[in-house]
């Protein structure tokens, strides 16, 4: 979702789709719900200050990840009418929208999440529906796609343990060497 990366891709692959991935789309999220958590925490006194201690993963996590006890704590904070219950059902509506498999469904549920995202009075989910709308075709596109860079994300990492394994190269052809010896899996000579 980055401008100077979209207008890359755009003037040297005119034809390529753009598609955000998912997982960052959800880590976008993520960080929208721990700012109202936050705020919530910093407006809140007492026996509900503590009530509401350490129940960030609570938030963050999804609710079939969760462990028997923790959905119960869970379902107990969800009675609280508290902008952050407000936050943690917007995060669970739009995770289904990567359950529809028609562009069409996908696109008037996400439409309307939007538009509970801007009136929901929070402000970090206005942001974050802001951005959506902003990039509204290449989520939409995951719904055609179905794509995630992960692969490239974890060549990424690959090529950073090589930088730092080494301290540095004297060349760039050495360091250009050791990344395609290590990506592509040769044989030591």
């Amino acid at each position: 979702m980055w401008a100077v990366y979209i207008d890359a891709v755009r003037t040297h692959l005119p034809q390529a789709t753009i598609v955000f991935d998912r997982f960052h789309l959800s880590q976008h999220l993520s960080r929208a719900v721990d700012d109202v958590r936050r705020q919530t925490w910093r407006h809140m006194a007492g026996r509900e200050k503590a009530e509401f201690k350490r129940t960030r993963f609570l938030w963050l996590t999804n609710p079939e990840n969760l462990q028997r006890k923790e959905r119960t704590r869970l379902s107990a904070l969800l009675r609280l009418n508290s902008p952050i219950v407000k936050a943690y059902l917007l995060k669970e509506d739009l995770r289904r929208f990567w359950d529809y498999r028609s562009t069409a469904w996908a696109e008037g549920h996400l439409r309307q999440w939007l538009w509970r995202a801007a009136h929901s009075r929070l402000e970090p989910f206005k942001k974050l529906a802001q951005m959506l709308r902003t990039h509204l075709d290449g989520v939409l596109a995951w719904t055609r796609i179905r794509v995630t860079n992960g692969a490239l994300e974890g060549m990424n990492n690959k090529v950073k343990v090589i930088s730092h394994r080494a301290y540095g190269y004297r060349t760039a052809w050495t360091y250009i060497a050791n990344i395609y010896h290590c990506c592509a899996g040769l044989p030591l000579p």
